[in-house]
């Protein structure tokens, strides 16, 4: 069968839903670091469709900052994929055409700073997780003893780290005259503007101390919060793909119907017209991050730990269990609990939305996906909103609970469905396997930027993380997890 291509979308069925532009007319605007599955079902879906409601020059160049072959078949393919909704009903194909080609860091670092550098480029976009940037969250700052940031800091040749891209990018547009862009961080970051700007500014002083000071000065770093479940691509993907567009993609993705962007309106360069594709633009972010991190992406880190403990390899295996969704549905009560009050959101029908998303039959969202890097998930995920609950009294064992199952998935043993995936994992690992659930506690209590001071030392908070900790120590996961469902649910 065809490779899918820009040949081939005018042979695609009628139903399948082609970009409705001219991509020939269409320049570039946006540089996006972290070639990865999410930015292609969100950001470059919301440009896709701002592009055929408003044109301009908006087309994106990829950057994949480690992998070639995704770089490589994006070119293939002349930067088109098929994107797949899957909801209640048929499954329903688009082939999105906001991405002008492709580039890998790792290899091609002298390309991506050119395209960083054009004058053409007003926004760039990232999503590369929060060990990405090599930011250290308790200073601000870049952390120097990661090998990316040191080597980029000493200046060997062409960074390859997405701060040292960046600042050299600034660099350059600033010695030429050229206004800067503007960095729009996607990732689940709380406060992630101000989070990506920290890192820039603190790289740059460095460096050159007024350049730090221009960046300062001069460099949007809007914050921005991102919500749209889409699971790892498999082979059903593609088979999928083919069977609706009648073209062999490798790059095939699928996605949920729901999707959510909230973005702070500061683009001093312009931006593409992305309330046509439900964009929110708000003067302040952060409710809408702390909602989505503390609901959303809280209760998706208890089902993956849940889901890893028993067996269950997606999250809708999870949900299919009405005693574990019980759990999950005390947990978002909890959590609403600690979030201020939004006027324009109804909280109890976007718990009741997440609840049916993760129940959605069609969606294959791994929980071992979920359940990597939880070291720097849980702080913003469960500690933060727990620490709330703890100084307003209000109940502690949702987190509790949930801590206590990731702590026991850290001891990474032969029962597990899936394995530790996390840049602590010896220290997790070392610390989850201690003799007694005191000794457990304690060390990772050692863990550096891990726990709150206020919330580790509190007598409470103790002793229900240590309820549940002896109590897996005693019983099967699968015991102890029915019996919070059947007490708690």
């Amino acid at each position: 069968m065809t490779r899918l291509g820009a040949n081939r979308l005018a042979s695609v069925p009628k139903d399948v839903q082609t970009p409705g532009y001219d991509r020939a007319n269409c320049g570039v605007g946006i540089v996006h670091l972290g070639l990865g599955a999410f930015h292609r079902a969100h950001q470059a879906l919301c440009t896709d469709i701002a592009m055929a409601a408003g044109g301009g020059d908006w087309k994106i160049i990829g950057v994949s900052m480690r992998n070639e072959q995704i770089a490589a078949d994006l070119n293939d393919q002349d930067g088109l994929y098929t994107l797949i909704v899957k909801g209640s009903g048929a499954p329903k194909a688009q082939i999105i055409g906001s991405i002008a080609r492709a580039l890998c860091a790792r290899t091609q670092a002298d390309k991506v700073l050119e395209a960083l550098s054009d004058p053409a480029v007003r926004i760039v976009t990232t999503t590369v997780t929060e060990k990405g940037y090599g930011i250290d969250r308790a200073t601000g700052g870049v952390d120097p003893s990661l090998p990316i940031i040191a080597r980029d800091l000493a200046g060997e040749g062409a960074p390859e780290g997405v701060i040292g891209l960046l600042v050299a990018a600034l660099a350059e547009r600033r010695a030429r005259g050229i206004a800067p862009f503007t960095v729009l961080c996607c990732d689940n970051l709380p406060d992630n503007g101000a989070f990506v700007r920290g890192g820039l500014i603190d790289f740059a002083k460095r460096r050159d101390a007024a350049l730090g000071r221009w960046i300062a000065a001069n460099v949007a770093c809007p914050s921005s919060m991102v919500d749209r479940i889409t699971p790892a691509q498999t082979p059903a993907t593609r088979d999928l793909a083919r069977a609706l567009t009648g073209a062999e993609d490798v790059l095939a993705i699928e996605t949920e119907p729901f999707s959510q962007w909230v973005i702070e309106d500061h683009f001093p360069t312009g931006r593409p017209q992305w309330e046509a594709a439900g964009v929110i633009f708000a003067a302040d972010v952060a409710p809408f991050e702390k909602m989505k991190l503390r609901l959303l992406n809280g209760s998706h880190s208890l089902i993956a730990y849940m889901g890893a403990l028993l067996g269950k390899k997606y999250v809708r295996d999870v949900m299919d269990d009405p005693k574990l969704e019980a759990l999950v549905g005390r947990h978002l009560e909890a959590a609403c609990a600690t979030l201020p009050s939004m006027p324009n959101m109804d909280l109890a029908q976007y718990r009741a939305d997440l609840i049916e998303r993760f129940r959605n039959p069609n969606i294959a969202h791994q929980t071992c996906q979920i359940a990597a890097d939880g070291s720097e998930k849980m702080p913003q995920r469960i500690f933060a909103p727990a620490l709330d609950a703890l100084r307003a009294d209000q109940p502690l064992r949702p987190f509790a609970f949930a801590t206590a199952l990731w702590i026991w998935f850290c001891r990474d043993d032969d029962s597990q469905s899936c394995q530790l995936n996390d840049p602590r994992a010896q220290h997790l690992k070392k610390a989850a396997r201690q003799a007694t659930p005191h000794m457990i506690f304690a060390e990772f209590e050692k863990i550096a930027g891990m726990l709150p001071k206020e919330l580790a030392s509190s007598c409470v908070w103790r002793a229900e993380v240590l309820s549940v900790l002896t109590e897996l120590t005693h019983r099967p996961a699968q015991q102890v997890i029915q019996a919070e469902s059947e007490k708690f649910g």
